[in-house]
């Protein structure tokens, strides 16, 4: 049975996402193994008597051929098994639950906060084009992009928590917490995370409308008599939509992966402070899961932007 070009192209995508993310599974699992010292030697300490070391290694199944060790690790994972920490021997999935609890939670306000501030700029940069409210909007936010979030982080930090102490530097969540109250504590990475996706979103969102505006009906639009900023809002935004899905969903990933330089800024217990932590401690099985999960959800909301975009494309959806 033939299948819909819109079912095919969903069909594809999503198995190639699967591939993708078994094949950053095996970085992931290899990167790992390849890092130098030895993980007995490490948990046990400098002072472990060579007989200890070794019933270690045994009991970790470290004695075992690595592909051996992969294809455990594996099956685990997908039985839903991440493993137990070296460091504490604590579940890491129960671990971990809390922290990405807090990542999502993070990266959920940023997002709110970030999309449509991103969307409305852009057409405001769209409707002034080369007048100054475009030229003020493209270098703010080309200032933010320029600077590495920990710079724009302890900047914030500077301004808001010690010089004007409206906010706190140390972004400390716990449970029992009034939704006010944590509100209040991730206010500061919330800010840092808005100022550093923001630029790729408007730019991308003013140059795809740009893209739309030289389009015969645009220019239909236009001799009507329509307002510039409706011709841009109801006809140039709909049928911009694809690209601008596609660079929001990138930067909602990179809300969630790329999250562990403000997390450890403000001392924010969330993912990217778990993962820090525990390689410092060189707890493989954690920093192995930490990875994983990062790369699915990164991968997730890729796979996500080209479903919207294939959805949003009407030449897909009506096929001749």
């Amino acid at each position: 049975m033939k299948l819909h070009p819109v079912a095919n192209l969903l069909v594809q995508r999503i198995a190639l996402g699967l591939l993708l993310l078994l094949a950053v599974s095996v970085l992931i699992f290899a990167g790992t193994q390849l890092l130098p010292g030895d993980v007995a030697q490490a948990i046990l300490g400098q002072s472990a008597t060579p007989q200890a070391l070794a019933n270690l290694r045994e009991q970790l199944g470290l004695n075992d051929p690595a592909h051996v060790r992969y294809f455990r690790w594996l099956g685990g994972v997908l039985q839903g098994d991440l493993g137990k920490a070296l460091s504490n021997g604590q579940d890491i999935a129960s671990a971990m639950g809390g922290r990405l609890w807090n990542t999502m939670f993070l990266a959920f306000w940023a997002a709110v906060i970030s999309v449509p501030l991103a969307i409305m700029l852009g057409l405001i940069a769209v409707r002034y084009q080369g007048r100054w409210p475009d030229k003020v909007i493209s270098a703010v936010t080309l200032s933010t992009i320029s600077l590495p979030e920990f710079v724009v982080g302890y900047i914030a930090m500077f301004l808001l928590a010690v010089k004007y102490r409206v906010f706190t530097s140390v972004s400390m969540v716990y449970d029992g917490m009034s939704f006010g109250d944590r509100i209040h504590a991730i206010a500061l990475p919330v800010l840092v995370l808005v100022l550093v996706v923001l630029a790729h979103m408007m730019r991308m969102t003013r140059a795809a409308i740009l893209n739309v505006m030289q389009s015969a009906y645009v220019e239909t639009a236009e001799l009507k008599g329509l307002r510039p900023f409706t011709i841009i809002a109801r006809h140039a935004f709909p049928n911009a939509i694809a690209p601008i899905v596609n660079v929001v969903m990138l930067n909602l990933a990179y809300l969630v992966v790329g999250v562990v330089v403000v997390e450890v800024v403000f001392v924010y217990p969330g993912m990217g402070q778990f993962l820090v932590d525990h390689v410092a401690k060189r707890d493989i099985p954690v920093v192995q899961a930490c990875g994983l999960v990062f790369a699915a959800v990164y991968i997730g909301l890729n796979m996500l932007a080209d479903v919207i975009s294939i959805l949003s494309n009407p030449r897909l959806r009506h096929p001749k």
